[in-house]
Order: C-alpha cells, then sequence, then structure tokens
C-alpha cells in the first residue's frame, strides 16, 4: 500500500468534519475575536479553510516561503462570507487531496521545507509535513474554532462523537 493510501482515509474524515464545522460560522460575526491577541473569526474560520491546500505546496514544490524575499508574502484568506469560505475550503480539499493522492512513495520520503525570508522554519519529509503542517495544523485550528462557535452562540456540530448541541453520549456508549 502507498503511503498516500494510508494518509487519505484520515484526511476525508478530517476534511469532512471541518466542513461541518465551516458551515457553522456566524456570516455576522466574522469580526469578532476573544481577545485583542487573537484573530478574528473570519481570518481564523479563513485560515481552516486554507490549510488543506498546503498540501499542494508540500508535494508540487521543494519549499514555501511564506515571506520571500523581494517577493509577494503569502495573502491569507479571510473569509468574508460562509458561501466563499466554504467553495475556498472546497477547492483547497479538491487540489490538496488529488496532490498527495498523486505522491510517490518516493516523493513523500524527500525533505521539504517551510521558509520565512529565506530562513527555515522547519525542514522534513514530506510525509510529516502533510501530517503536521496540513492534518495537525488543521485539527489545532479547527479545535480553536469550536471554541469561537460556542462562545458567539453557535452551534457546535459533533466532531468526534456527539456535541452538547448535537446530543450526548450515553452511558453505555462511553
Amino acid at each position: 500500500m502507498k503511503i498516500s493510501e494510508t494518509l487519505l482515509p484520515e484526511f476525508d474524515q478530517e476534511m469532512a468534519t471541518t466542513r461541518r464545522l465551516l458551515e457553522r460560522v456566524p456570516e455576522d460575526k466574522l469580526g469578532w475575536k476573544p481577545h485583542e491577541k487573537s484573530m478574528t473569526l473570519g481570518r481564523l474560520a479563513g485560515h481552516v479553510g486554507e490549510i488543506p491546500g498546503y498540501g499542494v505546496a508540500t508535494m508540487n514544490m521543494d519549499s514555501l516561503d511564506v515571506n520571500p524575499i523581494g517577493g509577494r508574502p503569502y495573502e491569507p484568506l479571510m473569509a468574508t462570507s460562509r458561501a466563499q469560505l466554504l467553495a475556498a475550503f472546497d477547492r483547497n480539499v479538491v487540489a490538496g487531496r488529488a496532490a498527495i493522492a498523486a505522491g510517490s512513495d518516493e516523493a513523500m520520503a524527500e525533505t521539504w521545507s517551510l521558509l520565512a525570508a529565506g530562513n527555515p522554519i522547519f525542514e522534513m519529509p514530506r510525509v510529516a509535513v502533510l501530517r503536521v503542517l496540513v492534518m495537525n495544523h488543521l485539527i489545532h485550528h479547527r479545535g480553536q474554532l469550536s471554541v469561537y462557535l460556542r462562545q458567539t452562540g453557535a452551534l457546535v456540530p459533533s466532531i468526534y462523537g456527539p456535541s452538547a448541541d448535537e446530543g450526548q453520549m450515553g452511558a453505555s456508549a462511553a
């Protein structure tokens, strides 16, 4: 079995779960943030929406410089509406999944680098980048987003089991 084939079932599950969360983002609260140092809801949701696309850069480039010297810095996605957010997320999921699926085991083992102004932030095999920068990073920010939703009064969907808004697990199921 190819390495990509071992990653894709988890990718698919996490993306489906993430989409359910993004569907709940309240459009009238995109400028809200829980603290002055925090991202706004629109920026956090946009970041969650853009992360699946990082799989394309991971698989199709040797490195990504988020602030290249003499070049345009990375432009983050700011959610301006739920429709715009979901469309961007869906495009990124399709593109990220296709890039991962096309990856050979040899490509998965090659070193990939994340850079800022030419300086390495990290370097690791592509397969590890897919786990850390795509999957774990998405799960981390999805957790933050679920808290934002709760604090803004939006209903939180099931993530790894029933949520308080979608029912409780019975004692026999625990």
